[in-house]
């Protein structure tokens, strides 16, 4: 129990990982803590749109560590070129060494469940991914696009970066091609 407690203590920094997304009422920043929850809740009430039947608790699992590595590597902005630029090695390095704190079985899974999301192998990854993807969206349209207009994001970007991933999830992606049209016709999103 000793390895998993100071797992714990550790994963408590990711409550100060700021994201670049508002909250949903404009308050303040989310952090990455807020978005894994935000994003475990969306994938218990919205996994029934999956087009393949998905292990539920897998998602859970899933959404719940795949931000985990930003402890060490840092939120990258999605929409930034130049953060992405060698940001998965350095997210791998993040992983190994945060779920490494783990005993050796508990470790294995979760890096294995992390990797498994970033590629998007399985219906339980591309569910994840495409609701990873979805969480900010509505964060951004709630906020009038507080983040898009601050960093000059226009629909291409959005609909580039977005709905590749909506394409394992229809229903979802629907809802999204919709939700990006509102937001251009409010004056949300160039």
């Amino acid at each position: 129990m000793p390895a998993q407690i100071r797992f714990i203590r550790e994963i408590d920094r990711l409550k100060a990982v700021l994201r670049q997304n508002y909250l949903m009422d404009n308050s303040r920043r989310e952090n990455s803590a807020e978005h894994s929850w935000h994003l475990a809740v969306m994938v218990l009430v919205l996994q029934r749109y999956s087009i393949k039947r998905v292990d539920v608790l897998k998602c859970l699992k899933m959404a719940l560590v795949h931000d985990i590595p930003e402890i060490i590597a840092g939120d990258v902005f999605i929409y930034s070129v130049k953060s992405r630029k060698g940001y998965v090695g350095r997210e791998l390095a993040a992983a190994k060494k945060l779920f490494g704190l783990l005993p050796c079985q508990q470790a294995r899974e979760y890096l294995a469940l992390w990797r498994e999301v970033e590629m998007g192998d399985s219906p339980e990854a591309r569910l994840v991914r495409a609701i990873d993807r979805l969480e900010p969206l509505l964060c951004n349209y709630a906020t009038k696009g507080r983040t898009w207009k601050k960093h000059g994001i226009r629909e291409h970007q959005v609909r580039d970066l977005n709905m590749p991933r909506m394409k394992s999830v229809p229903a979802i992606g629907r809802f999204v091609d919709r939700l990006i049209t509102s937001a251009i016709r409010k004056g949300y999103l160039k």
